[in-house]
């Protein structure tokens, strides 16, 4: 029995998350979905914003007909709404959609247009973290894209982690991947990608926030450009 597996026996989740991640470090992200579907079963999800299809791939391998939570703000490019309607319909995977409590022009009428321009944490909160929060209420464990070479804020995420914040088990199966690693693993499979990606961005999230990057900047620079901001809350 593994130290994780005693974890998970003992009912203690952060436990449970931190000896995983220790143990998980060198393992395939293959082999860190397995152990989340076999943990959790139906408590888990991956979570998708539809820039590639790559971990819902993975995991529909490990677990067909995983729930894919996709987050649909209102301010996406059609691209993304594209992939994700794609996504729905080749992949042995069930999309969930989850939209914020007010629709676009409910936010505008009572903080104003272009929320994103003046008070984009703001934004970000009632567009993302609050619907996510509540959409993973019915989850003991969640996985995420996330990878450390893709911005220094991102450069300590393991592989299985506590999300303090929403009391959760935190999966990140292709943290310790590279972008050619995605690439390679995008080419092999025919992974559906957002196709925004061929037309200069590296990391695509909503249209108001989100511009092509230059030569020699990292993946998310073109997320919030000019800001100090460069993450939207939902991981940290």
């Amino acid at each position: 029995m593994t130290e994780a597996t005693a974890a998970a026996g003992s009912g203690d989740p952060k436990a449970l998350a931190e000896r995983a991640g220790r143990e998980l470090e060198d393992a395939s992200a293959q082999e860190i979905l397995t152990w989340a579907t076999d943990t959790f079963g139906g408590r888990f999800c991956v979570t998708s914003s539809m820039e590639d299809a790559v971990v819902a791939h993975l995991a529909s391998r490990v677990r067909p007909g995983v729930d894919v939570v996709f987050l649909d703000t209102g301010y996406h490019f059609p691209e993304t709404i594209g992939t994700r309607d794609a996504v729905a319909a080749v992949m042995d995977v069930n999309v969930i959609t989850l939209t914020p409590r007010r629709t676009v022009t409910e936010q505008d009428a009572e903080h104003g247009p272009e929320l994103h321009d003046r008070d984009p944490d703001l934004c970000c909160a009632l567009r993302k973290v609050e619907p996510l929060e509540e959409g993973l209420t019915g989850y003991d464990a969640w996985a995420t894209g996330l990878r450390r070479d893709e911005s220094p804020t991102r450069a300590n995420t393991p592989v299985v982690g506590w999300d303090e914040k929403r009391r959760k088990v935190k999966v990140s199966p292709i943290a310790r991947w590279t972008r050619d690693d995605v690439d390679a693993y995008v080419t092999g499979h025919g992974v559906l990608t957002n196709p925004l990606l061929t037309d200069g961005y590296a990391s695509v999230g909503c249209a108001p926030c989100t511009r092509r990057v230059l030569a020699g900047e990292d993946a998310r620079a073109g997320r919030w450009a000019g800001r100090s901001k460069t993450e939207c809350g939902l991981h940290g």
